[in-house]
């Protein structure tokens, strides 16, 4: 994607060097800056402070501070001790687990002396079927933008809501829900983005309303508790969310918020899609209510909000009162019957066992 006219990725690597650049996304929309990642610790740090997130983005860096941590030692017990530093991260997100398992399995035969050079091809690999994957997901979910515009009589635009931010800076390029709204918009689909807020970090209206405004999408911030209002005065055609993790049975677990939008949808019969690659599927574990763990943030991302002041620093405030308790769990999961569908690379599956088994076979 684009900013000022120049192409960016959310992380590249240079030539055959052992450093990465990500995006910071902790200073969107304020300020664009890029960040160098050289080491796992740096990696660790950049993923659990938000520096880089969203599922697929998230799995890509780690696959990268796994070769960086064998290029600095590449012994067996590096490739376990490694493995466990990276994946205590973020737990929630299974896209981090998956790129860190493909990559030991993948060194685990290899000479400690091949094992980095391996290792960084191998996540150079994973980054190259990230926008792969992404933009074939998106040519899957445009489809479903223009039954419903060719449903309207290609009168008006299609009024999608969205929660947090899936775009093109959550994954290496594209997106996931918002790849989906960028590939119809790019198709001449006439498309209106009703953005949740997403707090407590408000991801929504800093970085999804960032990237829409970038890409020429017209849209509308809300407060998170808008979308139900307008569900019921029928000012949303469709609901676009991604997924941190969706189970065998197709429940979706996803940014904090998202359950309600669910309920909210099926209340008054709108189509609530989760679009995900299939490296979001956990397909070890079926009840997502019951088995997914879920994150708990600092109480400071509910009692403090950022923005930036009059001068132009970027600054943090507090919104409770002093010594007010907070809980803060970053996710929730909405179970597959409030799913409509679950778009992949491979088409859009029913949100059950048998419709992942029937786009994934090999699984079942």
């Amino acid at each position: 994607m684009k900013v000022d006219g120049v192409a960016y990725r959310s992380i590249w690597r240079e030539g055959e060097g052992t450093a990465v650049t990500v995006v910071d996304q902790t200073l969107l929309p304020h300020r664009f800056e890029t960040l160098t990642i050289s080491t796992v610790a740096e990696a660790i740090d950049a993923i659990k402070r938000m520096v880089v997130r969203g599922a697929p983005l998230i799995g890509v860096t780690g696959a990268y501070g796994y070769a960086m941590a064998l290029a600095a030692d590449p012994s067996d017990t590096n490739l376990a001790s490694a493995y466990d530093a990276l994946y205590a991260a973020r737990p929630t997100a299974v896209n981090l687990r998956w790129a860190l398992d493909i990559v030991r399995a993948e060194m685990q035969p290899l000479a400690p002396e091949a094992r980095a050079a391996a290792a960084f091809a191998t996540a150079d690999r994973l980054h190259a079927e990230d926008i792969k994957t992404n933009e074939t997901m998106a040519a899957h979910g445009a489809a479903l933008i223009r039954e419903i515009w060719e449903e309207k009589g290609r009168s008006g635009p299609v009024n999608i809501l969205t929660h947090c931010n899936t775009g093109w800076i959550a994954c290496v390029d594209w997106g996931t829900a918002l790849g989906v709204v960028y590939h119809a918009h790019d198709q001449g689909i006439p498309v209106h983005v009703y953005v949740d807020e997403t707090r407590p970090r408000n991801q929504g209206a800093s970085l999804t309303t960032w990237e829409l405004g970038a890409h020429g999408v017209p849209h509308t911030l809300i407060a998170d508790n808008a979308g139900g209002h307008l569900m019921q005065h029928s000012e949303v055609d469709i609901c676009l969310v991604g997924a941190d993790r969706v189970t065998a049975n197709g429940d979706a677990c996803n940014k904090i918020g998202t359950y309600l939008k669910a309920l909210a949808a099926h209340d008054n019969q709108v189509p609530f899609y989760v679009v995900l690659p299939s490296s979001t599927i956990d397909w070890r574990i079926g009840d997502g209510v019951a088995e997914i763990e879920i994150e708990e943030r600092a109480p400071d991302e509910v009692t403090h909000i950022a923005g930036i002041a009059g001068d132009g620093t970027i600054v943090k405030v507090r919104l409770a009162p002093k010594g007010t308790k907070a809980a803060n769990p970053a996710f929730d999961v909405t179970p597959a019957r409030l799913v409509t569908g679950l778009v992949t690379e491979r088409g859009v599956a029913k949100a059950s066992r048998e419709g992942l088994a029937a786009l994934f076979p090999e699984r079942g």
